[in-house]
């Protein structure tokens, strides 16, 4: 064994020392970077499922084309294949007469008489339900459609769509706003909790610089301590997010969001991010929380 190996395994060794022999100080600093962590978590995760209801809201949001009586079926099925070749169109639906006066039907419920007679002679006409891939896109699909051979009329909600497209902007400007603060608390809040960690340790420190330790030596033991923390913290975090989490979703499931379609995000689709972000936080501020705190206790 080298001699880097064997001051680097003393180092690591002295960092979990630390850990264990500074219990009081060690658990403050788990405790308050477990709670940054939740809420930012909790935060987080609310602003995933927010974008996720806006963007299935939007995919929800659709143009009706109707089409000419006088199409033949052929015709009705190329003019499908059309509106589905037009940049921004996510997907084309057809609706045949039989099936507008049967959605009709279901609707009325018992107030079949208002449509008394409309089997023999079906007023409605076939149709097709065009989503987008982006409601931006509405007018520039609408002008396209448009130019398409035995179009009746088109049917669309701008009022709605322009609506969801400004309510989507928001929510993700807001989100982006919400989550850089929150970074921004979180390593103010476990950086200094990380100094009052080291100052309350600052007669330890000055001991070992007087019997001749290199900053190096004194600094690192406190860095792998900030780091083992901040793991620890980060993956305590997780796990009880993701307990909460699984609770509420099961909640969720039989709730007013369901009927509207809209399925909240699973916890392993916002997991790998989560964990980033987390180890980022945990890692790096334990560390770097380490490093700067020591600096005016090194120079004696």
């Amino acid at each position: 064994m080298t001699v880097k190996h064997s001051i680097f395994g003393y180092l690591l060794g002295e960092g979990f020392r630390n850990v264990f022999h500074n219990k009081k100080s060690s658990g403050a600093s788990l405790a308050i970077m477990c709670a940054t962590m939740l809420i930012f978590g909790l935060f987080f995760m609310i602003i995933e499922n927010l974008n996720n209801a806006v963007e299935t809201l939007e995919t929800q949001q659709g143009i009706q084309v109707f089409i000419q009586k006088t199409a033949t079926d052929a015709q009705m099925e190329q003019i499908g294949e059309q509106i589905q070749a037009i940049d921004g169109v996510n997907k084309v639906t057809f609706v045949s007469k039989e099936d507008a006066l049967n959605q009709t039907k279901e609707k009325l419920k018992d107030k079949q008489a208002l449509i008394a007679g409309w089997d023999e002679s079906n007023p409605f006409k076939a149709s097709y339900l065009v989503t987008l891939t982006d409601l931006k896109l509405s007018s520039q699909v609408q002008d396209e459609i448009k130019k398409i051979d035995n179009i009746d009329s088109i049917q669309s909600r701008d009022e709605t769509i322009n609506g969801l497209v400004a309510i989507a902007n928001g929510v993700r400007i807001v989100s982006a706003v919400i989550l850089t603060l929150l970074v921004l608390i979180s390593i103010f809040i476990i950086g200094n909790t990380i100094k009052l960690t080291v100052h309350a340790r600052r007669k330890e420190i000055s001991i070992m610089k007087y019997v001749g330790a290199t900053d190096s030596f004194i600094r690192w033991p406190f860095v792998i301590e900030g780091i083992i923390i901040g793991i620890v913290a980060a993956l305590l975090s997780i796990l009880v997010l993701g307990i909460a989490y699984s609770l509420i979703t099961n909640a969720a499931a039989n709730s007013i969001i369901s009927t509207m379609g809209i399925k909240l995000l699973s916890f392993t689709d916002m997991t790998t991010l989560l964990v980033i972000v987390y180890m980022v936080l945990g890692i790096g501020i334990g560390a770097l929380g380490s490093s700067i705190s020591m600096r005016k206790y090194l120079q004696v």
